[in-house]
């Protein structure tokens, strides 16, 4: 089977107050050098053939259209593989990412961070690029061909209501976007915003709730359909990479802090550059694809966990007690449960973790 393909690119120019992703800014010939690890460890996968390729980070654009298009040549890739590329719209100015080269290497997929379309809002998140930057990007990925375009929208943050986030959704639709991910953002530790965390005019829980809710209304409203927590698209534009993750298929990851899933074990690269860039060896942690994990991923689609897919990969059927506690859940309208397999709603993704935990106990 066609794997999936993971780069992550370590890069940014700078810090946003809430991302604790791995990455260093970057000087000297260490983008060039990066690019000849990668390249050098995706020679040893040869004879791997991949169907998805994701170039993630960081931020994959930093390092340029040549680069990503050296990286896309040294791996055995599919002729209909759809390759994703996420883009900071501040890199991708009249002079600065070219579309129409990464366009002639496979690039067919761009993932943009927009975040949110209120310029405050933009500012608080320390986005430097503001909303004609962020069409202009989109327009010159279409203009050279890439029109399956993903925006990224971020849920509870400062100063957010209903009323900013209806203008975010309406600038995805309005510049034709095809796919949208909305995240709900997380103070993670050791990040600027969690140092300032009791400063920070955030929505609270019941309000972010209810902006989640509210999101996926109006981009179902639009036309798109919520295919997991928290991605939408247009029918067949869902994220085929993504989907290897939540359908439990298997994977290779390059670059520092990227992970692996291949032939039941996984694997990940150190958060440390220099490291992978000195010695790019793997660290094991253990093995994966057993029926709990695969039942949580899955758990997270609106499609659910499908009994005749459970049989397929296992050659058991769900047990019966998911089937009971998920009816528990049905009528408090958090999941739906029919013969043939069990999902959690919109609603009910808003407590997924709580419920997965339950049903897999």
């Amino acid at each position: 089977m066609p794997l999936g393909l993971y780069i992550h690119v370590p890069f940014c120019r700078g810090k946003c107050p809430y991302c604790d992703f791995y990455s260093v800014i970057p000087s000297g010939g260490i983008i060039d050098e990066y690019t000849k690890c990668v390249c050098k460890q995706l020679d040893g996968y040869k004879g791997r053939l991949f169907d998805t390729v994701y170039f993630g980070g960081g931020t994959p654009s930093v390092i340029g259209a040549d680069n990503i298009s050296e990286i896309i040549e040294s791996a055995n890739i599919d002729s209909n593989a759809e390759i994703t590329v996420e883009c900071n719209p501040s890199d991708c100015g009249e002079n600065g990412f070219d579309f129409d080269k990464a366009a002639i290497a496979g690039v067919n997929r761009i993932s943009m961070g927009l975040q949110s379309a209120a310029e405050s809002e933009r500012k608080a998140l320390g986005r430097r690029a503001d909303m004609h930057d962020v069409e202009n990007a989109v327009r010159r990925a279409q203009r050279a061909g890439i029109d399956n375009i993903s925006l990224d929208i971020m849920l509870g943050i400062p100063g957010q209501s209903e009323e900013t986030l209806k203008r975010s959704v309406d600038f995805c639709f309005s510049v034709g976007a095809k796919h949208i991910s909305t995240y709900i953002l997380k103070i993670e530790e050791g990040t600027y915003f969690d140092k300032v965390k009791d400063k920070l005019d955030l929505p609270d829980e019941d309000e972010t709730a209810d902006l989640y809710l509210r999101c996926a209304e109006l981009i179902e409203r639009g036309g798109m359909k919520q295919y997991e927590i928290s991605n939408f698209a247009f029918p067949g534009f869902e994220s085929r990479h993504n989907l290897k993750y939540w359908h439990c298929e298997e994977y290779i990851g390059a670059g520092p802090a990227a992970h692996s899933f291949v032939d039941g074990k996984r694997y990940y690269y150190e958060r440390n550059l220099s490291e992978y860039l000195k010695n790019p060896e793997p660290v094991s942690d253990g093995s994966g694809g057993d029926f709990e994990e695969y039942a949580m991923l899955a758990l997270r689609l609106t499609e659910g966990l499908q009994d005749i897919r459970v049989f397929e990969r296992f050659g058991f059927h769900i047990p019966e007690k998911i089937f009971e506690k998920a009816k528990k859940y049905e009528r408090n309208g958090l999941m739906t449960v029919d013969d043939g397999s069990v999902s959690l709603t919109t609603r009910g993704f808003l407590v997924s973790n709580a419920i997965i935990g339950d049903l897999l106990i």
